[in-house]
């Protein structure tokens, strides 16, 4: 075999590899890294780096996780995440940083973020995904609709609710009535404590809605005093495990959101008939010492017959 043949050869996995190389992109969030993989399906390599349970305002870095960095064509984050520049510096790297402005928990935000994302890869990576955004774009627009048909099957509109800061515009966009939002439970002072109670309790909220990333402790105290009900709702796709963008996070939260509406509209009738039954139970002795009473006089206004004692 000539020289130069046998040469390619031995570099041939090497050319297949160089070949079917592919960008990576390092995602600070499953938020970002869900939108990636919609828009730009195999095409790219994705790595997430903040797992799905926690606020990414509160992770730890790992070491492990400058080496993702470190292998990065492209990276993305929200603007929470301290982090990120640690690691960038950590690991290195030279590939562009670039931040995703916006929400993501309603339907017009999402699809602010999937346009903005769809541009940055065309920008960075030379990825068209023009085709698969307007699909995305769709879905949204079609979960939109679905979200608003169970809004009105549920009777959601104007039920006094109060709701950790993260996840109240998804809970107006369904047509609660946010009458308190509260911080992380690290920012819920004793103070701002009360205030919450006092709304929850002047505006009979009927739900108190918690954010699963940022921990259930407020909302299980407060709901706990004002006989309301908890419901956690997450805004991080892969938390819970199946959910694998944020159309099906939206679809899954407003489906907890309907049960625990129908958990506590039967909790307040429920209270309401009690409540009625006491006050039956009340008037019905009241009216029996009445009864004895008047019974009473009467005995005593009776004319005695002669002799009697």
């Amino acid at each position: 075999m000539r020289p130069t043949v046998l040469l390619l050869v031995l570099m041939l996995p090497t050319i297949v590899a160089l070949a079917d190389d592919k960008p990576k992109v390092v995602c600070s969030t499953t938020v970002l890294g869900s939108v990636v993989r919609d828009l730009a399906g195999d095409s790219v390599d994705v790595e997430v780096i903040a797992p799905p349970n926690i606020c990414p305002g509160h992770y730890d870095a790992r070491p492990s996780d400058a080496y993702a960095v470190a292998g990065a064509d492209l990276i993305l984050y929200h603007g929470i995440e301290p982090w990120v520049e640690e690691l960038r510096r950590a690991s290195g790297s030279g590939a562009p940083v670039v931040k995703v402005k916006g929400g993501w928990n309603t339907p017009g935000e999402l699809k602010l973020m999937y346009i903005n994302v769809s541009r940055i890869l065309d920008l960075h990576l030379g990825l068209s995904t023009s085709a698969k955004l307007e699909k995305c774009l769709k879905a949204i627009d079609e979960t939109s609709e679905e979200l608003r048909r169970i809004a009105e099957r549920e009777g959601f509109s104007g039920k006094p609710v109060v709701s950790m800061m993260f996840v109240a515009d998804f809970l107006r966009f369904l047509g609660f009535e946010v009458v308190a939002t509260f911080p992380p439970p690290e920012r819920v002072s004793a103070k701002l404590f009360e205030s919450i109670l006092r709304n929850a309790t002047e505006r009979k909220a009927l739900l108190i809605v918690d954010n699963l990333q940022s921990g259930t402790e407020i909302g299980y105290r407060v709901a706990s005093q004002v006989n309301a009900v908890e419901v956690a709702l997450s805004n991080f796709p892969e938390s819970p495990p199946e959910l694998r963008n944020m159309t099906q996070v939206m679809m899954w939260n407003a489906e907890r959101l309907a049960d625990a509406l129908s958990h506590a509209e039967l909790r307040a009738s429920v209270s309401e008939h009690s409540g009625r039954a006491r006050l039956y139970e009340v008037i019905a002795v009241a009216l029996a010492i009445v009864a004895v009473a008047e019974a009473v006089l009467i005995l005593r206004r009776w004319p005695r017959e002669p002799g009697g004692v």
